[in-house]
């Protein structure tokens, strides 16, 4: 009986899956099973999983018209290992990830733990650029899993490991925006801990481009007021740093026209993201942008997050899915 799970939903992305799969042959700890389950999609990853099951332990499973949740809950039922490990199909998973993971609930028992994200020498320079501002303190507060944070750390989906007893006790995610987040905090919630392996990353190779970065952190402020409202009392001080980012340059540009000495406030930012991504990328150009990535991000994210406090139009459509699902 396999110890630990693997559960990635996909939807379209074979070649991505290839990668993934490629990844978990090379891990050091052979104890796992992959369970794979597809939406819906016009090129299909069936006989990709297929062609590594002499080297994994892998299962496929087709279940067209359904969300992530739907899928990673039905993937949880039909898992035999005693803990589930969650990873989105743009991850690629370093050969000692589950030695980690063995290490860390020796450590530190916990029933939902995680991983930073990290972005390896291969990647695009976007790719590395996208991953400083996704995991950066000047950009996210260290919320993702970095060296610094400032709130309790909640797994996310892309490198989220869940025991049987917190699955069997939450019946799994809820059909929303933010679902692993909603999930990090029903665990605790319920009397179970939640806990951050350092040493348990994974590389997030995000495939975007400025614009569809930009309509991913905006679903990720929309959610952070779905989450405020099935969730009294999470909201914290860090998620709304970006809504006083965004109206904080909407002012110093209104008060530039008259005096432009307020544009040095923003210069000094540019300065310190240009800065801070330059010494760890070692690189001018993913520096530069590095600049763009971080605007893209805090500025999606905040007007998601203003379009949802005075709209509701995500917590709305939330209700619609429960109620389609219940049915």
């Amino acid at each position: 009986m396999p110890k630990y799970s693997v559960i990635v939903p996909i939807y379209n992305r074979p070649d991505e899956m290839a990668e993934l799969l490629e990844s978990l042959t090379l891990q050091t700890y052979k104890n796992f099973e992959v369970i794979v389950l597809e939406d819906n999609s016009p090129n299909k990853c069936d006989l990709i999983v297929e062609s590594f099951k002499d080297r994994l332990d892998a299962r496929y499973f087709f279940i067209p018209g359904t969300d992530r949740s739907y899928r990673r809950n039905y993937g949880m039922e039909q898992a035999k290992g005693e803990y589930f490990i969650l990873f989105d199909s743009d991850c690629v998973i370093p050969s000692g990830y589950f030695d980690a993971v063995e290490a860390g609930l020796r450590a530190e028992p916990a029933d939902c733990f995680g991983g930073p994200d990290n972005a390896d020498d291969s990647f695009s320079d976007m790719q590395k650029a996208v991953n400083y501002s996704m995991t950066s303190f000047f950009t996210t507060g260290g919320i993702r899993g970095g060296a610094q944070q400032m709130e309790k750390f909640n797994p996310r989906s892309f490198n989220m490991g869940i025991s049987r007893k917190a699955f069997e006790v939450t019946k799994g995610f809820r059909s929303m925006i933010g679902e692993d987040i909603d999930f990090s905090l029903r665990v605790r919630e319920n009397g179970m801990e939640t806990k951050l392996y350092r040493n348990a990353f994974v590389y997030h190779k995000r495939r975007v481009d400025l614009r569809r970065f930009f309509w991913q952190v905006n679903t990720f402020g929309k959610s952070r007021i779905v989450l405020t409202k099935a969730h009294p009392g999470s909201l914290k001080a860090v998620h709304t740093l970006p809504v006083f980012f965004v109206l904080g340059h909407v002012l110093l540009l209104l008060f530039s026209l008259r005096t432009p000495i307020w544009l040095l406030f923003i210069a000094f930012y540019v300065l310190l993201i240009f800065t801070d991504s330059w010494i760890k990328n070692k690189s001018l150009k993913i520096a530069l942008l590095s600049v763009a990535t971080a605007y893209t991000q805090l500025f999606g994210y905040g007007i998601g997050f203003l379009d949802e406090a005075f709209t509701g139009r995500a917590s709305r459509k939330m209700k619609e899915q429960e109620s389609m699902y219940k049915l």
